[in-house]
């Protein structure tokens, strides 16, 4: 019998949390051949007795599948140091928040642009838009109007994510009609964004963007009560009112209880350059918003981001500006997504993985 033909076999066989086949995800060990006889051992994340019986019996028809005569022993064992704060995505290696004091300040748009941009400079990258409230992603990434697949995975009902310009992304958008207002309670909002991080097939991922409403609020508290957030990238512009906002929404981050790093700043709507007049720079919104809010929260500015008209126009074309060669505003979103690279890298070096918010009454 041929190992590497019983490694392709397992490969059919999926890990019920992630949706990775259960070679991908790393819960085959110990494959033993002697003879006819086949060793291997399952490590499984939790004692679930129905999902243990199921997994078996879904190895052994796989191996003997291929080898009929094979005999087939399959130790099912629990991985004892699984750290359940962060054992919901063990697949994502780094989510990212990206918050703003209030709306209009081109957060999705720097959400998606920075993902896009992180995926050209080789990483692996999805987005979750969880401003449940104004969808904005899928109209940005040309998805508007399509539904995910569902698919069944070992009795359960499990989201596959839809994909645009090679990223898996998730959102209400999908679910609901475009001019249909969402009107949800704070359990029914946490109830959504539980199940878009838990019910969804999310891939490995060097980088999960979560596209945050405007503000603090129920989805905030939901997503750092959930899993643990690697970090938050604030969005503001120049202008001292969004500055004023943005620090609110980043103190809660700052909690003490909630201790979510600020990875850094992107200021966005810098200035104003015409397309007719390329040398020419506006300052339509003031200056210094990006680097003040930087500096209160100890952190870096990412990036400025100027107000150009294709950037806008790309957006709701669903064409984001990241993904056109000679675009005025790609290099500008490139530039910041190699500096969150680096401060990504520098948290993660210097500080302890981020832990569950618990709330107490």
């Amino acid at each position: 019998m041929d190992a590497n033909k019983i490694v392709a076999a397992l490969r059919d066989i999926k890990d019920p949390k992630t949706g990775l086949d259960i070679i991908q995800a790393k819960m085959v060990e110990d494959l033993k051949i002697e003879g006819n006889h086949v060793q291997f051992s399952i490590v499984l994340p939790g004692n679930d007795q129905n999902l243990k019986s199921q997994l078996n019996f879904a190895c052994m028809e796989a191996v003997q599948r291929i080898f009929p005569a094979a005999s087939v022993d399959i130790h099912l064992k629990i991985k004892s140091d699984q750290n359940q704060s962060n054992s919901i995505l063990p697949q994502v290696k780094n989510v990212i928040a990206v918050g703003s004091g209030k709306g209009g300040v081109g957060k999705s748009t720097v959400s998606v642009n920075i993902a896009l941009a992180l995926k050209e400079l080789g990483a692996k990258v999805g987005i979750l838009d969880a401003d449940v409230y104004g969808p904005s992603v899928p109209t940005m990434l040309g998805l508007k109007g399509q539904r995910p697949q569902i698919e069944v995975l070992y009795g359960k009902h499990k989201i596959v994510p839809l994909e645009a310009f090679g990223i898996p992304v998730m959102s209400i958008g999908f679910i609901v009609e475009e001019d249909q207002a969402i009107v949800l309670r704070g359990p029914r909002l946490g109830g959504i964004i539980r199940q878009f991080l838990q019910d969804c097939l999310w891939p490995e991922l060097d980088y999960l963007i979560i596209d945050l409403p405007p503000g603090t609020g129920d989805v905030q508290l939901t997503l750092v009560q959930t899993i643990p957030v690697t970090g938050v990238v604030m969005v503001t512009t120049p202008q001292q009112v969004a500055v004023i906002d943005a620090i609110k929404a980043m103190n809660m981050f700052m909690l003490p209880n909630v201790n979510v790093p600020i990875l850094g700043v992107v200021e966005n709507m810098s200035w104003f350059t015409p397309a007719e007049l390329p040398d020419h720079q506006y300052f339509l919104f003031g200056k210094g918003g990006g680097k003040n809010l930087a500096q209160k929260a100890g952190t870096v500015l990412l990036g400025q981001i100027p107000l150009v008209q294709a950037v806008m126009e790309g957006s709701d074309a669903g064409v984001p500006c990241v993904t056109q060669d000679g675009h005025p505003g790609r290099s500008f979103f490139l530039r910041a997504a190699e500096q969150l690279a680096r401060q990504v890298y520098i948290r993660n070096e210097s500080m302890e993985p981020t832990k569950i918010v618990r709330m107490e009454e």
